[in-house]
């Protein structure tokens, strides 16, 4: 229990689904003014937003990532905090520290600059891991405890970090347990050279700025309507499926990519992926979630949850062609009557790999989507989102579980209590 609470922020009233697209799509065109493309980053930031889920974003230096992290926070108002890690930064630094009052002659507690609702942990990677360590009770219970006392952050609170993949030297590799604490890892690639005319003209003399949109009881109302989103039991049990499936590939088919895999998501993967696919289906003005949405969030929420086999490094695979192989095999459940428009646009295929170590027939032969035989997609014709049409029936009620749900167990699979190596 904390021994000081931050103020409440009394929410509004939920919005419909179709108010709640307009407002949504409000924050996305503010936005839009300042950062030039990256359409899919500011989607799944507004994700994060919306499902309560911290983002870390990933990207070679000069791709706008602390810009669009910053005027997100704009959009919305609210307080706002950067801290740029360094190598000499400190845990007190960030989540504050006991300080002697010589004239009280006692200890005070100065909190840190987490205390905010929206935190940039700037360049995460540059900090040691006692600093990004420190972040973990905050991210996971939005509390710090100082001195014996604990102290809750804002409501809303967001932590959104950002990172460049390609240094070596004087970074420091966030631990998976870190990474486990983000809900999605949003990878930025260069723009187009259109985009990048357009970003010469808008950002060459004065830049512009973000005014705010939304304020803080409309953003809790709408994380209060993204939570009573409707969701049936299969699409549950896709969620589950794709994330066991990274455990255990051999009982799904999977064969082929299971020497690749060291481990696969935790049990909050699984959460994330329901909670990212509500506030997805949300912004795209449904009270339901589908199949699709799941589909569209997993690259994103599972890509970092990974962790690969030496063998995989060594062959250069990628997390991102591991869950493109997943993504082309787990069968999705059928959605009666419901068309390819009312599932959404798909901005989140994943990626194509051609050249790779999967490449050839049935995948990467569609640009940005590995497609198999059969497969265009959850809820596609044959079986929907299985290569070859004819989907493995599931084990009893459709839910999946630790069984094999293709029939008969895999004796190669490891039993409870069983430690895989690297």
């Amino acid at each position: 229990m904390s021994d000081t609470a931050a103020p409440e922020t009394t929410p509004a009233a939920a919005p419909s689904p179709g108010e709640a697209a307009h407002l949504l799509d409000r924050v996305q065109s503010e936005i839009r003014r300042v950062i030039v493309g990256q359409d899919r980053a500011i989607e799944r930031l507004v994700v994060c937003l919306l499902a309560q889920g911290h983002c870390l974003l990933e990207g070679v230096p000069g791709l706008a990532k602390t810009l669009a992290a910053e005027t997100l926070a704009r959009t919305v108002g609210g307080t706002f905090a950067r801290i740029q890690f360094t190598p000499d930064l400190l845990p007190a630094d960030v989540m504050g520290t006991r300080i002697f009052r010589a004239s009280k002659e006692e200890f005070d507690i100065e909190l840190g600059p987490v205390f905010v609702n929206f935190l940039l942990a700037d360049e995460i990677n540059r900090a040691p891991a006692k600093v990004q360590s420190s972040l973990l009770e905050v991210m996971a219970e939005r509390q710090v405890s100082i001195g014996g006392k604990t102290f809750r952050v804002p409501n809303p609170f967001l932590v959104l970090a950002t990172q460049n993949p390609i240094e070596s030297e004087g970074v420091y590799p966030l631990p998976e347990a870190q990474r486990d604490r983000f809900l999605m890892k949003v990878v930025i690639g260069y723009p187009t050279a259109g985009e990048e005319v357009d970003i010469v003209y808008r950002m060459g003399v004065k830049a512009p700025e973000a005014e705010s949109v939304l304020t803080l009881p409309e953003l809790i109302g709408l994380q209060g309507a993204a939570d009573a989103v409707r969701i049936d039991r299969s699409v549950v049990d896709y969620a589950v499926t794709l994330v066991l499936s990274t455990r255990y590939p051999g009982n799904y088919a999977l064969s082929d990519i299971e020497p690749l895999v060291t481990y696969g998501g935790s049990p909050r993967a699984s959460l994330g992926l329901i909670r990212a696919g509500r506030s997805l289906a949300l912004l795209r003005g449904r009270d339901h979630l589908v199949a699709q949405d799941v589909f569209d969030v997993a690259p994103d929420v599972l890509r970092h949850r990974l962790v690969l086999s030496y063998e995989a490094l060594a062959q250069g695979v990628t997390a991102d062609q591991v869950l493109a192989r997943v993504l082309s095999t787990v069968p999705a459940p059928r959605q009666a009557g419901l068309s390819a428009s009312a599932a959404g646009p798909d901005y989140g295929r994943a990626p194509s790999h051609a050249g790779g170590p999967f490449s050839g027939a049935g995948y990467g032969s569609q640009p940005g989507y590995p497609a198999a035989a059969g497969h265009p997609g959850p809820g596609g014709p044959s079986a929907p989102g299985h290569p070859g049409g004819a989907a493995p029936t599931p084990g009893p009620g459709g839910a999946p579980s630790d069984t094999s749900p293709w029939g008969t167990a895999d004796p190669t699979r490891p039993s409870v209590g069983d430690e895989r190596s690297a």
